[in-house]
């Protein structure tokens, strides 16, 4: 008794599959090669497109500077408040929760002001294009 292999037979058909799962991956690598070189080429041949937008370098700088003066005066608040709260507790370990917290909060408040004079000079040293029209300096 010879076995003959015939189409509907699994062991066959699972070759077929394996060889196209292994075509796909490279077909869609191909593809994306293929696209990143000649497709991306007319955006990248646009220039600056942050800064040639009517409103929206404006918007930006308004946008962080509010959010940054949010953070001080949330930092401010929250200043105030715990040390009100610590005036009133007793328990050391709570004391020195709030002081975590409120070391917590002035960090926080301090990345926040760093981050917009970081950002404008290492993005103007690395050509970023948003640096370049947009000042995220907070005063």
């Amino acid at each position: 008794m010879s076995q003959n292999k015939t189409p509907s037979d699994p062991e066959r058909s699972t070759d077929t599959e394996s060889s196209l799962t292994g075509k796909v991956p490279r077909q869609a690598a191909l593809t994306v090669v293929f696209l990143s070189l000649f497709a991306v080429q007319p955006v990248a041949a646009q220039s600056n497109a942050v800064c040639s937008a009517d409103n929206l370098p404006s918007m930006i700088e308004g946008f962080f500077q509010l959010t940054t003066a949010l953070g001080i005066v949330g930092l401010a608040i929250v200043w105030q408040a715990d040390s009100l709260i610590e005036m009133f507790t007793l328990n050391p370990e709570q004391k020195k929760g709030l002081k975590r917290h409120k070391r917590s909060a002035m960090k926080s408040a301090v990345v926040l002001v760093v981050l917009g004079p970081l950002y404008t000079v290492a993005g103007s040293m690395m050509g970023l294009p948003l640096a370049q029209c947009v000042d995220l300096v907070p005063w």
